[in-house]
């Protein structure tokens, strides 16, 4: 599954390319788009050696965090793995701190703290058996190497545009298609897999899933160029109440306690770690803006009042002098 759904990101650029074609008012021949996304990999564009040294390492991570999901899924729910996936934002800040030497920020080691409680907390559920554990090793094993993949890209590859994001997973498809097919093969003779005829795969199923990945890969380019980065991390959270959801109303699934409060946890440290790097300065302004805003009104009211008691006092007669 996880071979079959890379070779589709192959298509990645080519869907982009159409969409050049529909909507950019200058239209670009294919070879000088590709030359001009191709600069992703530095200035020489694209070879052999360049191709081989920084695909490489991406492709297997890329491999290794999309194979480890699935196997946690065999193992957990959609909603425990779709909650511990949520840890390789704290994962990323961890790298990026010590790896990238990124700011420190205290209320981003709080949320990677949460994130470490429930994971414990998610192996704990059903009592550090078998199953369980393995099954959280497996998908933190998942959000570790999606980390490091995010980590690595910044290190070398820096920030890139959507036309470069889509050329770059293209590659990643081709030495998925070139380099990584020998490992579905090697697993088969060493039966640490075992699939039927290919007449009797699911055929249907896997297209269907290597299309929504494909999908969900190019929605999430789209949305990050055309939107926010945060809408696009409030969508990976949301997918955890969307699984419960699923797990609770078709696979009749009973959530505990303990890892209702695990997977709480893990959401509420997700959700700290899209507070901006300037949060505490933006919280201080916003209170001081109240503070002074409420400091106003009692200005207001005091003015009010005091012309209230002069016009009333020279209606009896009298001048009153309010004190300061």
């Amino acid at each position: 599954m996880t071979w079959f759904s890379t070779n589709w990101n192959i298509m990645f650029f080519p869907v982009y390319y159409s969409g050049h074609l529909a909507s950019a008012p200058e239209k670009q021949t294919l070879i000088k788009k590709m030359r001009e996304c191709s600069r992703i990999f530095g200035e020489e564009g694209l070879t052999l050696r360049l191709f081989l040294k920084r695909t490489a390492p991406f492709s297997i991570l890329w491999t290794l965090t999309n194979y480890l999901y699935l196997l946690a899924l065999k193992k957990l729910t959609a909603t425990d793995v779709s909650a511990l996936f949520c840890c390789n934002k704290a994962f990323v800040f961890l790298l990026s701190w010590i790896v990238l030497k990124d700011r420190f920020m205290g209320v981003r080691i709080v949320a990677a703290i949460m994130a470490i409680t429930g994971i414990v907390m998610m192996a704990y559920a059903d009592g550090f058996h078998g199953d369980s554990i393995i099954g959280v090793a497996l998908a933190v094993g998942s959000a570790s190497t999606s980390a490091l993949y995010k980590v690595l890209f910044k290190m070398f590859l820096g920030s890139a545009n959507f036309g470069e994001a889509a050329y770059f997973i293209s590659t990643l498809g081709f030495f998925n298609l070139i380099f990584i097919s020998s490992a579905p093969v090697i697993l088969y003779f060493t039966k640490v897999e075992y699939w039927s005829s290919f007449s009797a795969l699911p055929w249907g199923y896997l297209c269907g899933i290597a299309g929504l990945w494909l999908a969900f890969n190019i929605l999430v380019n789209v949305g990050v160029v055309l939107t926010y980065p945060l809408l696009i991390s409030i969508g990976t959270v949301l997918s955890v109440p969307g699984n419960a959801a699923v797990d609770l109303v078709k696979h009749e699934v009973i959530f505990s306690m303990v890892r209702l409060t695990a997977t709480s946890i893990i959401c509420i440290g997700f959700l700290l770690m899209l507070l901006p790097e300037e949060w505490d300065e933006i919280t201080l302004r916003f209170i001081n803006r109240l503070k002074e805003k409420k400091n106003e009104e009692q200005a207001e009211d005091t003015t009010e009042s005091s012309v209230h008691t002069r016009s009333r006092s020279r209606a009896n007669g009298t001048v009153s002098i309010p004190l300061a």
